[in-house]
């Protein structure tokens, strides 16, 4: 898991999920009030998404979210 801040301050936690196909995806958890979101993910396994994910700047993960949308059920 990751926190971090987006361009409007509100907090958010991310955390590698995977879809009933078997892609992977970052799930963008708000610390308080929004939606959860989802952004697909091009990663072969868990392992590799958590890299990237462990890898990306904060700017990076702002940019993810604002491609992500919001998670169905």
């Amino acid at each position: 898991m990751r926190r971090f801040v987006d361009e409007e301050g509100r907090g958010w936690d991310v955390v590698i999920g995977r879809e009933s196909w078997g892609g992977m995806v970052a799930l963008f958890v708000p610390q308080s009030g929004e939606e959860v979101r989802q952004k697909a993910l091009v990663a072969d396994s868990h392992a590799e998404a958590q890299a990237m994910l462990d890898g990306a700047t904060d700017e990076e993960l702002r940019s993810l979210l604002a491609q992500a949308r919001p998670k169905t059920n």
